[in-house]
């Protein structure tokens, strides 16, 4: 068995966070990076790693789940609740997706909902109530990449070997979807926008014009 390992990005409050978790997951041989939700992004951080990572973005959590369900993955919570698991106790047993918490208030109840188990990340200090949401997720990949046995990438003088970039990039601060489902945010947001509800800016537009720069009509 080939375990695989994921990261799902939902409500972080700090989107340029997204960049530098881009990193972390290419250095430690994520899968692919999950966003749920709003699909831009900030890839300040990233040094030109999404470029490296396959991008997948779902509406809520539960087409989430669902579409890690048929690939046989468990959801794994970062989080400090009362079943939570040591993480260097690797209690691991598949292909996992690991979900983290907004930097402030954790992971919520909806995001619990989803997992299948949690863990987290035992500290000795004294200093800090939690860890970076980005140093939190590099910790518990790592472990997961020890347990699955990932082969370690070759290293030329004291950096790791970049493999090329792919021929066909995506846009730097967008998840690419297919059209269908682009086409049907499209029809969620008009109709949204006839009933009189509107996103931050008031206008019933994406801030970013990401539906527009990505497909025209």
């Amino acid at each position: 068995m080939v375990a695989e390992s994921y990261v799902v990005v939902h409500n972080i409050a700090k989107r340029h966070n997204v960049g530098t978790l881009a990193r972390s997951a290419t250095a430690l041989g994520v899968s692919e990076l999950i966003l749920v939700g709003r699909r831009d992004f900030n890839s300040f951080g990233s040094h030109g790693s999404t470029s490296h990572i396959r991008f997948r973005h779902f509406h809520s959590l539960p087409d989430a789940r669902n579409f890690l369900k048929e690939k046989d993955c468990d959801i794994c919570g970062v989080e400090i609740t009362d079943s939570a698991v040591a993480v260097n106790q690797h209690p691991f047993k598949r292909s996992t997706a690991f979900l983290l918490g907004n930097e402030g208030t954790g992971l919520s109840a909806k995001e619990c909902e989803i997992c299948d188990f949690f863990v987290y990340i035992p500290q000795y200090g004294g200093g800090t109530a939690s860890l970076n949401v980005t140093v939190a997720a590099s910790i518990v990949l790592h472990h997961f990449g020890v347990w699955a046995g990932f082969s370690e990438r070759i290293r030329d003088g004291n950096k790791f070997v970049v493999a090329e970039r792919p021929a066909q990039q995506m846009r730097r601060n967008y998840c690419t979807e297919m059209a269908d489902s682009i086409i049907e945010e499209r029809k969620i947001r008009r109709q949204n926008a006839s009933n009189g509800f509107f996103d931050e800016n008031g206008s019933g537009e994406s801030p970013s014009n990401l539906l527009d720069a990505l497909f025209g009509d």
